[in-house]
Formats: C-alpha cells, sequence, structure tokens
C-alpha cells in the first residue's frame, strides 16, 4: 500500500495542509514543537483510530476550532482508497470510505496498515502490563480487524459485570448466584476467545523479533518473549480453556466479591520480555531496551506484510537520534525501499547521502510544509 495524499484542517497546529508524498521514504525536518508528530498522528489516526499521545478528541482540534478533518489518499493492490476522519470537540467523530460514512466505527479498521516507532514505545519495556498489552491488541487489530470488534465485546461485558460485583458490595448484599454464573459464561467465551488470539498472534511474532533481536545484536543476546496468560491452559490443548476460565472464577468468586471487581481474565495477562534469560524491564540497558524494541518493529512489518499481502507503512517518531550508529544502520537496511516510510528528524545527519538522494524531504516549521530551498 502507498499513501499518496494527506489533507489536515485545522488538526492539532496546522491550518490547511496538503502534502502529496513522492518517494519511498519521506523526512520531515524541523526544530521540536513544529508539527513533524502531529503529522504522523494523522496517519496513525486513520489506522487505528487512536493517538498513542492523548485520549480526547479536543485536544486534537486547532485552539478556537469545532472540528478537525483528515483525509488520505491511498493506493493499495485492490485499488485507490479515499479515508476521512472528522473530529469534534464534542467527541462526535464521523468516518468515512470513499466517501461513503461508516455508520460502526471500527469497520473502518483495516483500511490502512501501520507500524509506528517512538521513544514512547520504550514503554512496552519498562512499562506495566498493560502497555503490553495494548501492544499486543494493537498488533492483532492490524492483522485481523474482526478482533476489534471481539476486544470491545469483552470489554463491555467486562465492564458489566464489575459493575455488578461493585453495586453488590456497596449495598453489603450478596449477589444472586445465578446472574453470576451468566456474567461467568460470557466472560469465559469472550474472554478465551480474545487469549487464543493473542496466543496465536506471538507465535507467529515471537520467531521473527528473535531473529531481529539475534541481527541486531551482533549474535551476542538472544531474546525470548513470554506469554503468560491469565487463565493456565495448555496451548495445544484449546478446548481446555472456556472451562477452566469459568473453573478459576469460581475459585475467586468470594474475592471478587470482597473487592467489587473482576480478577480473572485476559485483562489481567502478561507478557515477559527477556533477554539472555534476564527480565529486560529490570536489568536491561537502554542500549538492550532499544534493541527490543527495534526488533519487535521490525518483527511487525514482516508479519502485517506476510498476512495482510501488502506492505505497512512505517512511522518513525523522532527515534533515528535515540539509536546508535549499529542499529540506525540495521534499521535503514531493513527498511530500503520496501516500506514507504514516514521519518521525523530534527537533523538530517543521520542520514547518508545515497539515503537523502532517494528520499523526499520536507520542512516543517509552525504548522506549514514545505520542501526546502
Amino acid at each position: 500500500m502507498y499513501l499518496q495524499q494527506l489533507h489536515l484542517f485545522h488538526f492539532r497546529n496546522y491550518g490547511a495542509q496538503q502534502v502529496e508524498f513522492s518517494a519511498p521514504k519521506t523526512i520531515l525536518v524541523g526544530a521540536n514543537a513544529q508539527g513533524k508528530s502531529n503529522l504522523l498522528e494523522a496517519v496513525e489516526l486513520l489506522s487505528t483510530l487512536r493517538s498513542h499521545r492523548v485520549s480526547r478528541d479536543r485536544d486534537l482540534v486547532k485552539n478556537g476550532e469545532p472540528l478537525a478533518q483528515v483525509t488520505a489518499n491511498l493506493q493499495r493492490d485492490s485499488g485507490p482508497l479515499d479515508l476521512s476522519l472528522t473530529l469534534r470537540t464534542n467527541g462526535r467523530r464521523t468516518v468515512a470510505v470513499n466517501s461513503e460514512t461508516i455508520r460502526r466505527q471500527l469497520d473502518f479498521l483495516g483500511h490502512l496498515n501501520i507500524v509506528q516507532f517512538s521513544s514512547l514505545d520504550l514503554d512496552l519495556v519498562r512499562g506495566g502490563p498493560g502497555e503490553r498489552r495494548n501492544w499486543l491488541d494493537t498488533v492483532l487489530i492490524q492483522l485481523e480487524p474482526l478482533y476489534a470488534h471481539l476486544l470491545q465485546d469483552y470489554q463491555q461485558v467486562l465492564k458489566q459485570r464489575n459493575a455488578y460485583l461493585k453495586h453488590h458490595r456497596a449495598d453489603e448484599t450478596p449477589v444472586d448466584p445465578q446472574q453470576l454464573v451468566l456474567w461467568n459464561q460470557q466472560l469465559a467465551a469472550r474472554g478465551a476467545r480474545v487469549i487464543q488470539r493473542r496466543q496465536r498472534m506471538l507465535t507467529r511474532l515471537v520467531p521473527l523479533a528473535r531473529h531481529w533481536h539475534q541481527t541486531i545484536s551482533g549474535q551476542q543476546e538472544d531474546l525470548e518473549i513470554l506469554y503468560t496468560p491469565n487463565i493456565s491452559y495448555d496451548a495445544q490443548q484449546p478446548g481446555q480453556l472456556y472451562p477452566l476460565f469459568l473453573h478459576q472464577l469460581e475459585e475467586k468468586a468470594l474475592l471478587e466479591q470482597l473487592q467489587g471487581i473482576s480478577l480473572v481474565g485476559p485483562h489481567r495477562d502478561e507478557v515477559t520480555l527477556q533477554i539472555n534469560g534476564t527480565p529486560a524491564r529490570q536489568y536491561g540497558s537502554q542500549g538492550q531496551q532499544r534493541t527490543l524494541v527495534l526488533a519487535l518493529k521490525l518483527a511487525e512489518l514482516n508479519l502485517i506484510e506476510e498476512v495482510i499481502g501488502e506492505a505497512p507503512l512505517l512511522l518513525l517518531d523522532d527515534v533515528l537520534a535515540e539509536l546508535d550508529l549499529n542499529r540506525q544502520n540495521q534499521l535503514l537496511d531493513a527498511i530500503q525501499t520496501r516500506f514507504q516510510t514516514l521519518i521525523t528528524t530534527t537533523y538530517l545527519g543521520a542520514f547518508d547521502a545515497k539515503w537523502l538522494d532517494s528520499a523526499q524531504v520536507l520542512s516543517v516549521q509552525a504548522g506549514q510544509i514545505q520542501c526546502p530551498a
């Protein structure tokens, strides 16, 4: 797939800005806080309907304006595609594909596939389990857009079940056993499907990540990615998962009612990242942590291309300055012209002449994008 054109209207610090992408690699250069990351964020929104930087739409709309719009023209193997996202300060969104409004926003997912790498991705290693669960789910939605509906269903049941437990805890009244059984069955049915898909995705991703990690580290380090579902089960016997889920809910029933919260399910899964058998979160150096995240991102690129059948876009948000020369070269060599890449940077010194000659260089200053003189 190839992003041909992007139009920003009252998005972040942009007024009305149109960008034509004329090369497989586009380098956005400028000082900090000029709008480079905002452009990548707009592409991210068209792909995932989420921003990794803010949670409220009002923060994405230019100050003093009621709405913002992001539109894009893509070329996919199946033909041209136009995407549009309208954001409003009141939180109401509108999405459209080829000028046709999409009623269910989750149906908008899957049209534009991306892999994004920014300094915030180090939270994959340094952050808590929630960071790694979000990463799993984000990759899965790229591979299987219907997973977004499954995850939403699970989260809705989880929310309602928690509300039921909290209500009885606050009133100090016992739960209705039959009602709880129904909630348990719904949670287990949906949660088992979430766990199975996470397990299946990691089974394919881990060998790719280990390969990249060994390559970047010069065969000096071995990466392990250990998925620990909250439900203990044998992945070779997925039929066990649903009854085991129900059994663990029954075992934790009293504790859940005392705490007023669900203690069993994929919302408590963990992914452990280890380097040479040592937890990277606790003992990995900054260089090792960056190598690990870079290996994960390159593995994402390979897996999405393999599953979707088209190369995804790669968004690199000011990460080259944080990588040493060896890691920079590994990343740039892996990209070549195979993946359309949008890169933000504060200076061009990180790129050799060959890369600059084959790239489109755009200057970003105070929400204005232009070709440098």
